[in-house]
């Protein structure tokens, strides 16, 4: 019998194999490994002239088969060896037991009282850039559990200063783990919380704050202490130094103090976080300004660090340092999990040097600060702008869980509001039918967690939350189709006017939201770079198609509410094409919907002047020997057409719409078309870019107190006077100038 149990012995098979004679097969003869004794029932043996015959015996194309053999454990089986799959070839210590006997992790760090506090701090700054790797998406065994002090806690008690720092990392990663994993939004990064059996949660770690105050003030007096002018003077059984190099004595203290308070008030930022219905919000935010107060504190610890570089155990020159003294940090090893933990990945990974890390929570604190500021009155629709706000800073997953822990807690919204509740605020329904049984229904409860639903994936990366999004549009589209067939039985059934006008006023909002989700479905394809020049036609066109119907649901919702008057095609006594008027310059209609007009403005100018380019110029044709211009078409919009999302909406209404756009034609004189009312029809004598325009400047007026609307409008301006200005010179070409395609 062959023992493969160990990998370690294969490898060091194969570093001597070079100076290892070829036996008589042509084979290295095999070399025993002296760690790992052959057994009672077990014996190494040399192998390779079997495994040679095998291979000779097999042909292209074949296979090994067998009864506990198949393709796929194959393909899913470790590749010994394979310095990216063996995770024992790169390991260097069996077990942890055997890193400590080596030295791999002594306390205290060093006999010299300067040196182990210098060595302290370098833990402290490695353990930061292993914790941003982390909050990166790399697994906890190897970035904060390869710090050998945490893999066996209990070593660390002799040592207050050390211990204290550990407990409270090992604290914020379980409270990390905890929001990450409540919130779900895990599922994006599947090794975040994976903790694969290691020590994450100890008896007394609840006490962590208790113990890091306490070393606080010792290191506060110690720092007071060495400020004292007769500092020299006091004998040392009075106030016992931080270390003994009484020169030095000030510096350490800074850079230990600032470390220490920086993760008490880090942990202070993630409990107060959690607190139900934001009630630790207003605190969270001092905490969090403690916190960039304090990592402003570490980077000026950096100089004096390095210029006391010599106290640390080696020096490191290379741009990747993990400490602020550019030293290499003791106490670590990133491969020892992989042997001791099967999920491990086998693969290294490449930790954030310190200055990244430190850029790293900057950013985190300050995203974690925008989620405190938001105010927990918000609406529905309040929330869903700030959301996607949110997303334009690229939050990363610490930052996203937190996000949707406060505005989805126990199933309510902001864990206060039933979602039946919010629903009817959001689509004006009247206060009589509020309190109704209705709400009990299957089909409102089910509308309830679409709700949820939604938040909860607007919170996600934003591949993540396209992907989602696709698939729920036609729960939505769904849900609307049952809500209409129960309004047309409780009509029948039923003479109470005010349930049949919840059942419209909600019916109403799910089609605005349904529209709102597939313009975001869209948007998010520019985001992820999913579309390429060639596509931007029919994407713009289908952009246009959506906003119309957006803009036509809002209208009618903020009509049903009473927030504004009604359309002018809604007028009695006057013929259609007397009574319309456009949008933009309709007193009646309200900002948001004016918003929308502009943003529709750009959409069809962009489809119409790329059409008009790709029909007089042939630009932006999709050319290619795969997909055709249709199969791309239903590949990019399969979710909206399945869905139905708009109805009637095909390739071939694409096609109608472009195939005959010209730039004398189609730009200069604005075709008709129609604005948010169907059947409402309008001529409008002039330039697409210029109305966005027009309109951008108008509104900023009323969003005079909304710092990201007047953002949006002065990006919308400047889009809209850049194309304007590539319009008017490329319709003035015969044919289209190299130097601009």
């Amino acid at each position: 019998s062959t023992n493969y149990n160990n990998n370690n012995g294969i490898a060091q098979q194969q570093q001597q194999q070079q100076e290892d004679p070829l036996n008589e097969q042509g084979t290295y003869a095999p070399v025993l490994n002296p760690t790992i004794p052959s057994g009672e029932q077990t014996v190494w043996a040399d192998v390779s002239t079997l495994l040679q015959s095998a291979r000779n015996d097999l042909q292209d194309g074949e296979l090994i088969c067998g009864e506990n053999f198949n393709l796929f454990a194959a393909m899913s089986a470790l590749e010994i060896m394979d310095p990216k799959m063996d995770s024992g070839i790169v390991s260097k210590y069996y077990s942890v037991d055997e890193a400590i006997e080596d030295g791999a992790a002594p306390i205290p760090l060093s006999l010299n009282k300067t040196v182990d506090v210098h060595c302290i701090i370098d833990v402290m700054d490695h353990l930061l850039c292993c914790e941003a790797t982390w909050h990166k998406g790399h697994s906890l065994a190897q970035t904060i559990f390869s710090c050998i002090y945490l893999l066996r806690p209990d070593r660390t008690s002799s040592h207050p200063l050390l211990s204290s720092y550990c407990t409270v990392v090992r604290a914020t990663c379980n409270a990390v783990v905890s929001v990450v994993s409540d919130t779900r939004t895990h599922e994006e990064e599947d090794l975040f919380t994976i903790t694969s059996g290691l020590p994450l949660k100890k008896d007394g770690d609840e006490k962590c704050l208790s113990m890091l105050n306490v070393i606080e003030e010792t290191v506060t007096r110690q720092l007071h202490a060495c400020k004292s002018p007769s500092h020299k003077k006091r004998s040392i059984e009075d106030i016992e130094p931080l270390q003994t190099n009484l020169d030095l004595e000030e510096g350490y203290c800074k850079a230990v103090l600032c470390r220490l308070r920086f993760r008490k008030h880090f942990y202070h930022v993630l409990v107060c976080l959690r607190r139900a219905q934001g009630r630790g919000l207003d605190l969270a935010r001092k905490h969090i300004a403690s916190c960039l107060a304090e990592l402003g504190n570490i980077l000026k610890t950096e100089g004096f660090l390095k210029s006391n570089s010599k106290y640390g155990m080696c020096e490191n020159t290379t741009e990747d340092i993990t400490t602020a003294s550019g030293c290499e940090p003791v106490g670590f090893d990133s491969t020892l999990n992989t042997r001791l933990s099967a999920p491990t990945p086998p693969r290294a990974i490449k930790l954030l040097c310190w200055k990244k890390a430190v850029k790293y929570f900057e950013k985190l604190l300050h995203d974690l600060d925008v989620v405190c500021s938001h105010p927990t009155d918000s609406s529905f629709e309040g929330v869903l702008r700030f959301v996607v706000e949110f997303q334009k800073l690229q939050p990363d997953l610490v930052a996203r869980s937190h996000l949707q822990f406060l505005l989805v807690q126990d199933g309510k919204f902001y864990g206060r509001d039933p979602m039946f509740a919010v629903i009817c605020r959001a689509a004006a329904v009247p206060e009589i039918t509020k309190n109704h049984d209705i709400q009990k229904n299957e089909s409102f409860v089910h509308l309830g967690q679409l709700a949820i639903t939604l938040l909860k994936i607007l919170c996600t990366n934003a591949a993540w939350q396209r992907r989602q999004l696709g698939k729920v549009l036609q729960d939505w589209r769904i849900l609307h189709m049952q809500l209409e067939l129960a309004l047309r039985k409780e009509f029948e059934e039923s003479s109470s006017t005010s349930i049949d006008e919840m059942y419209k006023h909600i019916l109403i909002w799910i089609e605005e939201q349904t529209f709102w989700i597939a313009f975001r479905f869209l948007i998010l394809g520019f985001e992820l770079e999913l579309y390429s020049p060639s596509e931007y036609c029919m994407v713009y066109w289908y952009i246009y198609i959506i906003l119309i119907k957006l803009g036509e649901k809002m209208h009618q919702r903020m009509i049903t509410s009473g927030e504004t008057a009604c359309l002018p095609g809604k007028r009695k006594g006057k013929k259609k094409k007397e009574s319309t008027k456009d949008a933009s310059k309709d007193p009646s209609f309200p900002p948001a919907v004016l918003l929308l007009q502009c943003h529709i403005y750009l959409a069809e100018g962009l489809t119409l002047m790329i059409a008009a380019l790709r029909n007089e110029h042939g630009v932006f044709q999709c050319h290619g020997p795969f997909n055709t211009e249709q199969e791309r078409f239903i590949q990019h919009f399969e979710h909206l057409q399945k869905a139905c999302i708009p109805d009637h909406v095909s390739y071939y209404s694409f096609r109608e719409y472009t195939d005959n756009a010209q730039f004398d034609v189609s730009m200069a004189k604005k075709p008709e078309s129609e604005t948010f009312e169907r059947g409402i029809q309008t001529l409008v004598m002039c330039n697409y870019f210029k109305e966005a325009q027009r309109i951008a400047k108008e509104l900023r007026s009323s969003f005079s107190n909304d710092t990201n609307k007047l953002a949006e409008l002065r990006h919308l301006e400047q889009v809209a006077e850049h194309n304007g200005i590539a319009l008017n010179l490329v319709s003035r070409l015969g044919s289209l100038d190299p130097s601009l395609k």
